[in-house]
């Protein structure tokens, strides 16, 4: 799990590599003007809520770090996910199905209920493949190629051929 995890972060950090400070914030594609910093520093925060919460076993989704730099500056957006995925490294398999009490708001209010520590990395996974797809999208409008034909994509997702 968290092999593939890093993997699927590690595409973050190649995109960033090969971008400008410029494209990263450029928050000019429509409908939602957000950039792909904003995204990724997103992607980062719901990955920073789990190990802010692991000791205590309390995760709440809904108390990001939103550090702003991270989200325009591609050196600071790198250093956050290297601190992510050192992060990751240090969680050992048998952490896996401990109980977590995950916090989140959900659009009424926050509510909490049991995860196991991997429910929850396995949701924040599958939260960075979907901002990924929409990164997609900015990537595509901004004439940025993408960094491989993987990226955005969920690993059970048929892909067609053009």
């Amino acid at each position: 799990m968290i092999n593939a995890i890093e993997k699927n972060l590690q595409r973050g950090v190649k995109l960033l590599n090969s971008i400008s400070n410029e494209q990263y914030s450029d928050c000019s594609v429509p409908p939602y003007y957000s950039s792909i910093g904003n995204n990724m520093r997103h992607i980062l925060d719901v990955f920073a809520c789990i190990f802010k919460g692991m000791e205590s076993g309390e995760i709440d989704f809904s108390d990001r770090e939103r550090n702003e730099l991270a989200q325009v500056n591609t050196e600071a957006g790198i250093a956050y996910f290297n601190q992510i995925i050192d992060n990751l490294q240090v969680i050992k398999e048998s952490d896996f199905d401990s109980i977590v009490k995950v916090t989140d708001d959900l659009g009424l209010g926050k509510t909490t209920t049991n995860y196991t520590l991997s429910g929850a990395l396995v949701q924040a996974h599958s939260h960075a493949i979907h901002h990924y797809a929409s990164i997609g999208f900015i990537i595509e409008r901004l004439g940025i190629e993408l960094p491989d034909a993987d990226f955005g994509y969920n690993p059970t997702t048929p892909k067609t051929i053009k």
